[in-house]
């Protein structure tokens, strides 16, 4: 697994980097092939370490935040869920995950200001995937709405989590 450390005024010792690397491979490893890239990001808030895991195999993303007092805390805890969102999806990535590689960069974040103020702005890449791995995907990120490349249709579309719990999916027409 390639690993990836970037800090935000912190200091990061080779030991840090070692013990990572380690922890990641000794974990993640039979989750993972070899190919699989991994992100840590730290940064200090309020005297506490904040940890952001990024997690890339093949298409799938995997990510996990923790905030400790200690970043070999912030990490085992990052992680284990990691480890708990795979195991809780585990019928429907097991395919995936041992049959994926990477094949594209982490996706590029840009700052910028203007008149409406954009705070930030992503580019990714599509995958083409269904409905039900777009959704999987979006748990996995652990964000409310995910923009996917259907690949029943070939259209992009928004599939979001409801307040009821229940999931929907924009999609366009030019009617």
């Amino acid at each position: 697994m390639k690993l990836n450390i970037m800090a935000k005024k912190l200091q990061i010792n080779a030991g840090f980097t070692e013990a990572a690397e380690k922890k990641l491979t000794q974990k993640l490893s039979k989750f993972f092939e070899d190919e699989a890239e991994a992100k840590i990001t730290l940064s200090e808030q309020r005297d506490q370490i904040a940890l952001e895991l990024t997690v890339r195999a093949g298409s799938m993303i995997y990510r996990a935040e923790h905030t400790a007092t200690d970043k070999n805390d912030a990490l085992d805890a990052a992680i284990d869920k990691i480890i708990r969102k795979i195991r809780k999806n585990k019928t429907r990535l097991g395919k995936r995950i041992r049959e994926g590689a990477l094949a594209e960069p982490f996706a590029d974040v840009v700052e910028e200001q203007s008149d409406y103020q954009v705070i930030r702005r992503k580019t990714f890449r599509l995958h083409p995937m269904t409905v039900e791995e777009a959704i999987l995907q979006m748990n996995l990120l652990g964000h409310s709405f995910f923009l996917f490349l259907n690949g029943e249709t070939g259209n992009m579309n928004v599939v979001y989590c409801r307040d009821d719990g229940n999931y929907a999916v924009l999609e366009p027409t030019t009617d």
